[in-house]
């Protein structure tokens, strides 16, 4: 029975899934294929310029498996280089994981209690783009997935002070996280003093989509509020 490959944890995926010589139909190239964890194995080597050892543990395999991935990936973008082909990038067996160099920023994806700012009370709702002003807050519990809803009304009123009151609403509740789209200096800065992770630019999804994509690991903590 063959070995079974263990997924490769990548930070990111490509922004750009194919180059190719140009003036030249894609039609008439052949293709060189990058897998996605030869691509992020170059990403950490060669552009964040880490040792074997630190790039490995990132990529949480052994220093020799993230070499071989390395070497292979290299060999891959110098056939298309050399021999005019288009490079894509697709497929592999990787996951995407938090944007983090140590095994503490995996453990804090264990964090059960979540709250993602809604439009409504359930897992169907809309992201409410807005922390301060949001309409309420559906507190999720990562491992069974039940809800409860903390009513926001009254932040949504105030002239002033509202991200601080959101803040504070989600400190008392034992929030250890919070989803949301946009999250404003001062809102940002009573979060962090309560100790509550923060996931920004988390609208246009609903709010399972949303705590769903925190689990796996596909959205960063934010260390300063979103521009």
């Amino acid at each position: 029975m063959p070995r079974l490959r263990l997924c490769r944890c990548v930070e990111r995926t490509p922004k750009v899934a194919c180059f190719k010589p140009r003036g030249v139909p894609m039609h008439e190239l052949e293709q060189a294929v990058l897998s996605v964890e030869g691509l992020e194995a170059i990403r950490l080597a060669d552009v964040e310029g880490l040792t074997m050892e630190k790039a490995a543990q990132r990529m949480r395999v052994s220093r020799h498996t993230f070499g071989r991935i390395l070497n292979e990936g290299r060999r891959i973008v110098a056939d298309a280089l050399i021999h005019g082909r288009a490079l894509c990038i697709e497929g592999g067996t990787y996951k995407v994981t938090a944007a983090a160099g140590d095994a503490a920023a995996f453990k804090e994806r264990d964090m059960k209690r979540i709250a993602v700012s809604s439009e409504g009370p359930g897992l169907d709702s809309m992201v409410d783009p807005r922390f301060g002003r949001a309409g309420g807050f559906v507190l999720v519990d990562s491992e069974t997935m039940a809800v409860e809803y903390l009513d926001n009304g009254d932040s949504q009123v105030m002239p002033q002070g509202a991200g601080i009151s959101s803040a504070e609403k989600l400190a008392n509740a034992g929030v250890e996280v919070i989803l949301s789209g946009y999250i404003g200096p001062k809102a940002f800065e009573a979060l962090t003093a309560a100790g509550i992770k923060i996931c920004q630019d988390m609208d246009g999804m609903t709010v399972g989509e949303a705590v769903e994509r925190f689990k796996s690991g596909a959205a960063p903590f934010s260390l300063a509020p979103n521009k």
